[in-house]
């Protein structure tokens, strides 16, 4: 084959790949996007080791590759999973939205207070799965009946961390978030309350799960789970 032959060929293929990465990551940034769990702040809802999916459209349009929002079309809810940049640090986190803007929301002994209302807690098992096998803690699972969205929490009678603040209200445009793990978790409770606008998306379900203190065995029951 002529020199300039295999070379307009191999031209051709670089740029196909080129095209379809940049396609690839125009994806990740804007539309949606999957992330590893590193720490147990979401347990038991979220297991450390799982890939969980973003929907990044879920309240807006963000151009691709920024943080700058040019489109909104629905506001975070009571209840949801999202991801967002730390306020302290930037570093991504995964959080449950507790309260929005106008809620006046506080805990008293671990129990939270939404708009003047004690939310009930019902017992429960761990919904998720084995926990470390060097975790020596005493841990404790309800059904947090947060408005619309009940869902499962744990708190840990070893080191109880954080259970009475407020109550403040949500000033407008922010959200406050808090991690399920309710004893182990740097959430609004220390970096106070997250504007909706830094919200990258909400989490849809798990994609994968492997359990890293098992030779990341498969948690083959937590694959495709809906959150």
């Amino acid at each position: 084959m002529p020199l300039p032959n295999r070379l307009h060929r191999h031209l051709r293929e670089w740029t196909a790949t080129f095209v379809m990465i940049g396609l690839l990551f125009t994806f990740r940034s804007s539309f949606a996007d999957w992330y590893d769990v590193p720490t147990g702040s979401m347990q038991p809802t979220i297991m450390v080791g799982e890939r969980v999916v973003v929907n990044k459209l879920a309240y807006g349009f963000t151009v691709p590759f920024t943080k700058m929002r040019v489109a909104t079309w629905s506001d975070p809810t009571r209840g949801d999973i999202v991801t967002f940049p730390s306020p302290r640090d930037g570093q991504r986190l995964v959080k449950r939205v507790i309260a929005v803007a106008g809620d006046v929301v506080g805990m008293r002994e671990g129990r939270l207070y939404l708009n003047g209302e004690g939310l009930s807690y019902q017992p429960t098992t761990n919904p998720g799965w084995p926990l470390r096998p060097d975790d020596t803690f005493s841990h404790n699972y309800f059904t947090e009946d947060l408005p619309g969205t009940p869902h499962p929490v744990m708190t840990t009678d070893d080191q109880p961390n954080l259970r009475d603040w407020g109550p403040i209200k949500v000033p407008p445009g922010q959200v406050l978030v808090l991690g399920d793990n309710r004893d182990n978790s740097a959430d609004g409770r220390v970096f106070g309350f997250v504007e909706a606008e830094l919200l990258e998306g909400r989490v849809g379900g798990v994609a994968f799960s492997l359990d890293r203190d098992r030779w990341w065995k498969p948690r083959w029951g937590r694959f495709g789970t809906g959150l």
